[in-house]
């Protein structure tokens, strides 16, 4: 900085002087964002959500999910989890127009779906760009960081104490 700014006024003229195209070049190239998909016109993505972690591929069909080779109804038995799993379909207008095949590993049950759901968000919006902000705007594209805290020694669980005794 080799003149030190003193007035609005002179901020206000400096910034209309200098050159911003390269920034804004920058963005324009953010925006404008490419289809990725194989040699078989899959889209592929890595979810994840507590302890479980989902590979999930997504091609254009009739809306048949897989996952880890079961039907989803099959291996998510709970109707909850199958709505967790049908909700980027529903938020980006895509129903019955993709097929999904997932394979996920570790955690539980709702950890596993919230996993798959992940994946899924996150290759939709490889496969179709445009499908990005209503994805992104419901939360779909990120990661739920919560996960479960440690034990810690002298405790009974993460933060719970031993019964106190007087005598």
């Amino acid at each position: 900085m080799a003149e030190e700014i003193k007035s609005l006024d002179a901020l206000k003229g400096a910034v209309e002087g200098a050159d911003i195209t390269p920034g804004l070049s920058a963005l324009e190239e953010t925006i404008n964002r490419e289809p990725v998909r194989d040699a078989f016109g899959r889209s592929y993505a890595t979810g994840k959500r507590k302890d479980a972690v989902a590979r999930v591929w997504i091609k254009p069909g009739s809306g048949k999910v897989t996952v880890n080779g079961k039907d989803m109804s099959a291996y998510f038995a709970r109707p909850v989890l199958q709505m967790i799993l049908r909700q980027p379909f529903s938020v980006a207008g895509v129903e019955d127009q993709f097929d999904v095949m997932a394979t996920v590993k570790g955690g539980g049950l709702s950890g596993q779906a919230g996993a798959v759901k992940h994946g899924v968000s996150k290759a939709l919006q490889l496969y179709d760009p445009a499908l990005r902000p209503a994805l992104k705007a419901a939360g779909f594209l990120t990661r739920d960081s919560r996960v479960v805290e440690r034990k810690k020694f002298g405790k009974r669980k993460a933060r719970r104490s031993f019964q106190f005794s007087k005598r």
